[in-house]
């Protein structure tokens, strides 16, 4: 009975070793594929893709900036002394000679009094030696002199009449009283801000354009213009400066002269758009052969895309472009239609890299 009993452990502790056996063989077997089939996976980057292919699209190029003011001038004081009075108020709308502002200035005056007297003296002293240099009473010397001393005494007159003038502050533009630096009572000094005045008549729009568009125009074309604030609105505007030289950004800086409504709905500081368009673009109209923008690596300036080829490989391909149409930029060259290019994964895509297309 004993030697049954100890059969029959024997059999259970061999059979408990060969499914332990057989449970390791079956679990390295299994991490054996996993680690195959991961590897396979780290063989390829994983992407998305996009075709290269002939769009319709608006070929406009628009450029955004912020509105300006046509002109814009902060009056300074010019003078010491008290604001006797303020003749406009912010939001006035003031024409060239109007007067702003009048000053005190109590030093002015007695300058001004002053200049009268010794110019009264130096024309009455030169008439009395002009007479009697007739008469050879005096030399020509003296006379010479008399007439310079009545020449510095007009120039100094002059002077003194500027000042006193200087107290009456007058603008010199059109345009409306942005802001009032000044009020009755107070007292200014020479530089002291006492009025900002803007004309928003007109207005400037500054925009970059790149130098694939720069060339098609030039100054006194006109150009239209959009606000932000008014979407179904289009403005007149006309370009008045290209630039001759480009900015840090590689685009040319153009300004343009806006012409405002009757009712100056557009405002200084509103984000504007100018519309780049020719009569070349509207007549043409045909589909465009484009690639999209992400495609790029490491931005439009670098014209290098990964085009997916047959064998599943990303191949770094240096392309030409063209126009700019945001999300899609035009191709000239380098890649043709119906090739795919890689849209997106390429911080770790590498040239003839192997590609797994997301779908």
């Amino acid at each position: 009975m004993k030697i049954l009993k100890n059969i029959l452990i024997a059999v259970v502790v061999i059979g408990l070793l060969v499914w332990a056996g057989m449970t390791l063989v079956n679990n390295k077997k299994k991490s054996e594929e996993e680690t195959k089939i991961v590897g396979q996976v780290n063989d390829s980057v994983a992407v998305n893709v996009a075709k290269v292919d002939f769009k319709n699209i608006n070929s406009d190029y628009v450029a955004n900036g912020t509105f300006e003011p046509f002109q814009e001038m902060i009056f300074p004081s010019e003078v010491s002394g008290k604001v006797m009075r303020v003749m406009v108020d912010e939001g006035s709308y003031v024409r060239v000679g109007q007067t702003l502002a009048v000053i005190r200035g109590d030093s002015q005056s007695i300058d001004l009094t002053a200049a009268q007297a010794s110019y009264q003296n130096a024309v009455t002293d030169n008439q009395r030696y002009e007479n009697a240099l007739k008469s050879g009473g005096v030399t020509q010397q003296q006379v010479d002199a008399s007439r310079l001393q009545l020449k510095n005494a007009k120039a100094q007159l002059e002077q003194a009449k500027l000042r006193v003038g200087d107290m009456n502050i007058r603008a010199t533009i059109n345009g409306i009283v942005n802001q009032r630096f000044i009020e009755p009572g107070s007292y200014v000094n020479p530089g002291a801000q006492m009025f900002e005045i803007v004309n928003v008549g007109s207005l400037k729009l500054r925009v970059e354009v790149d130098e694939n568009q720069i060339v098609r125009y030039k100054v006194g074309e006109n150009i239209k213009v959009k606000a932000s604030v008014y979407p179904d609105k289009e403005f007149a505007g006309k370009i008045t400066f290209i630039a001759p030289k480009a900015s840090a950004s590689l685009n040319f800086p153009v300004e343009i002269q806006v012409s405002n409504s009757a009712g100056n709905e557009l405002k200084a500081g509103m984000y504007g758009t100018a519309v780049f368009s020719s009569k070349e673009d509207e007549v043409k109209a045909e589909p465009i052969l484009v690639v999209p923008r992400e495609a790029f690596v490491g931005g439009l300036n670098s014209s290098e895309v990964f085009v997916v080829k047959a064998d599943g490989t990303a191949k770094l391909t240096k392309i030409s472009i063209g126009r700019n149409f945001g999300e899609f930029i035009e191709v000239l060259g380098g890649i043709e239609k119906d090739q795919t290019v890689v849209t997106s994964g390429h911080i770790n895509l590498t040239d003839g890299a192997k590609v797994a297309i997301i779908k």
